[in-house]
């Protein structure tokens, strides 16, 4: 099965092409190419081209690929919209399936098998986005959004490197969803979960009311 693996819920822009031996062993996968820049304003100026310099890299066409994995956040508004818009759009002009995956278990599943493990991605407004995991990988708690102080403090971190006065816990050097972490996360023996970004919480952006008057009536 070759699977296009993208994600936006990160300062990176990532996109890869993934081959996965469906037949005798779903872990068994081949990263054939990737494609990421870290530039949290340029997601949806560069995914699409990131999509198309991975697939070409790969040797591959649009045409070819089986099935979409999206990272589904926790991640901020602007950014997370525009990888998961994309992915949607792709799966719907190929007729293949998109899964969604929390971002978060995307990098976990990079060290899985290492003792506990706690994964976390900038949210802004001083806040990180969280995840715990046991040693197997397996989440134990999250995903939530929290001011770096409250959080549980485990083994290992993984995630975004900042805040580290706060979490002073080694770092794994894990700092970024890959396409592999991205295809490990999902479940690709399964229909696609509701393919639903997680937010967590409200976007900065709010509609205008009304005017004010500046005028005495």
């Amino acid at each position: 099965m070759l699977v296009l693996a993208v994600d936006t819920a990160t300062p990176a822009v990532t996109a890869g092409v993934v081959l996965v031996d469906t037949d005798v062993d779903p872990t068994r996968l081949e990263m054939l190419a990737e494609c990421v820049t870290v530039d949290a304003k340029a997601h949806g100026e560069l995914l699409t081209p990131h999509v198309l310099a991975a697939l070409d890299a790969a040797g591959r066409r649009l045409a070819d690929v089986d099935a979409i994995v999206c990272g589904a956040g926790p991640g901020p508004f602007t950014g997370l919209r525009a990888g998961m818009a994309t992915a949607a759009a792709l799966g719907h002009a190929l007729d293949v399936p998109v899964h969604p995956v929390c971002t978060l278990d995307a990098i976990a599943s990079a060290v899985a098998g290492h003792g506990p493990l706690l994964v976390t991605t900038d949210a802004r407004r001083k806040e990180l986005y969280w995840a715990t995991y046991d040693e197997d990988g397996t989440r134990t708690a999250g995903p939530a959004v929290d001011k770096p102080a409250d959080i549980p403090q485990l083994d290992r971190r993984a995630g975004a490197t900042i805040y580290a006065d706060v979490l002073s816990m080694p770092h794994t050097g894990h700092e970024y969803p890959t396409p592999a972490g991205l295809v490990r996360a999902a479940d690709l023996t399964r229909p696609p979960r509701p393919f639903t970004p997680l937010y967590l919480r409200r976007p900065d952006a709010t509609e205008p009311g009304a005017r004010k008057r500046v005028t005495t009536p």
